[in-house]
C-alpha cells in the first residue's frame, strides 16, 4: 500500500470512508461492515474517516467495535465535530462549533470509538454562529489534553482556514473532489466556499496541509455501475444528490459512459482510474474511498496495483473537460 504523510502520521494512500457503515445507504448491515473494516486492515489500509453524524453515532460505534482487537498505534482514526443532533425522536442536526459542544462531542466520540484519543479531529462544516477563534482555542486545548493529535477542517473557505490556523495548527483540509467534480460549487444542494483544484489544493501545497478528498468515486458514479435511473430507494441518502437524479444526471451518466470506454480500452477499472488520478496529486492525502463490503474494500486497495500511467490520466481529464459539468 502506498503512503501519504500527514505531519508525523504515515497513512495509507487509500483510506476507508465510513459514511455508508452508518446505515443510511442501501443494503448495509453491521456484520458485513465489521468484516469490511477487518479486510481493510489486512490489505494495508490504516486510515479510517468517520463522523458522529453518520447514522447519528452508529458509524463510530461500528468502527469502534471492529477495531477493538487491533493494535491502536497502527490505526489512524479521523472523526469530526460540529454537527450534533437533538436527543428527541427527530434527532435533528444543527451546526455547533462552540467550546462546550466540542468538549461534549469529543467525549461522546471517544466512548463510541472505544479509544482514548483521536488521531485527526476535523470540524465538519462551518458554524456561522461561533467565532472561529473560540473553536480553534477549544481544539488547541484538546491537543494539550492528549485527546486529539491533529486538527483538520472540512468544507471551510480558505479565509476561514487561515483564521483557524491563527489559533491552532491545521493538518488537513477535507473537501469534495473527484475526477468529475474538480471545482464543484455545491455538495448536494449545499454551497461550497472553496474551489478544490484551482484554490484549495495550491493552498494546501503551500502550507504543508494534506487535502482529503471525500466522494472520490462521486458516491458510486465513478464505479461505472449506476443505471440511468432507479439507483436508490427512499432510505438512501444519495437520492438527495441532484447531480445523481433526474434530468441533471443525464450528462454525468454519459460522461461516465465515455470514461468507462476509456478504462476498458486501457484494461483497468474505472474506479481504479479515478482513485489513481487523485493519488497522483502531491497535495492529496489519503483518498477517502467509501466501502461497506469486503469486496469493495479489496477493490479499492487493488487500485494501487492497477496499470495507470500519466497519459491515461490525461485522456480521462480531456473527456471530463469536454462535458463541462461544473
Amino acid at each position: 500500500m502506498n503512503e501519504k504523510k500527514i505531519k508525523d502520521i504515515t497513512a495509507s494512500a487509500v483510506g476507508f470512508g465510513c459514511w455508508a457503515i452508518g446505515g443510511t445507504w442501501n443494503n448495509v448491515n453491521d456484520g458485513e461492515s465489521i468484516r469490511a473494516i477487518k479486510a481493510a486492515i489486512e490489505t494495508g489500509i490504516n486510515f479510517f474517516d468517520v463522523a458522529p453524524v453518520y447514522g447519528k453515532g452508529h458509524a463510530e460505534t461500528v468502527l469502534g467495535n471492529a477495531l477493538q482487537s487491533e493494535k491502536r498505534d497502527r490505526i489512524i482514526i479521523a472523526t469530526k465535530c460540529g454537527l450534533p443532533w437533538s436527543q428527541d425522536g427527530r434527532k435533528k442536526t444543527r451546526k455547533d462549533l462552540s467550546r462546550n459542544s466540542i468538549f461534549k462531542e469529543i467525549d461522546d466520540s471517544l466512548t463510541r470509538l472505544r479509544t482514548d484519543y483521536i488521531d485527526l479531529y476535523q470540524v465538519h462544516w462551518p458554524d456561522p454562529d461561533t467565532p472561529i477563534g473560540e473553536t480553534a482555542e477549544a481544539l488547541a486545548d484538546l491537543k494539550r489534553q492528549g485527546k486529539i493529535r491533529h486538527v483538520g477542517v472540512s468544507n471551510y473557505s480558505l479565509t476561514m482556514t487561515c483564521e483557524m490556523m491563527a489559533g491552532v495548527e491545521v493538518a488537513t483540509f477535507q473537501g469534495l473532489y473527484n475526477l468529475i467534480e474538480q471545482n464543484p460549487a455545491h455538495y448536494h444542494t449545499i454551497p461550497l466556499q472553496y474551489r478544490a483544484r484551482d484554490e484549495a489544493l495550491p493552498f494546501c501545497q503551500a502550507h504543508d496541509i494534506k487535502y482529503l478528498p471525500y466522494s472520490p468515486l462521486m458516491q458510486g458514479l465513478l464505479t461505472g455501475t449506476l443505471h440511468r435511473s432507479g439507483n436508490w430507494d427512499e432510505h438512501d441518502d444519495r437520492r438527495n444528490n441532484p447531480k445523481l437524479n433526474g434530468e441533471a444526471f443525464e450528462p454525468y451518466f454519459h460522461c461516465v459512459e465515455e470514461l468507462k470506454a476509456l478504462a476498458v480500452q486501457a484494461d483497468v477499472s474505472l474506479a481504479h482510474l479515478a482513485i489513481r488520478w487523485l493519488i497522483s496529486q502531491e497535495a492529496v492525502g489519503p483518498v477517502i474511498a467509501g466501502a461497506h463490503t469486503v469486496e469493495q474494500v479489496k477493490d479499492n486497495a487493488a487500485s494501487m496495483n492497477a496499470s495507470v500511467n500519466p497519459s491515461l490520466l490525461n485522456c480521462a481529464e480531456e473527456i471530463v473537460a469536454k462535458w463541462r459539468l461544473e
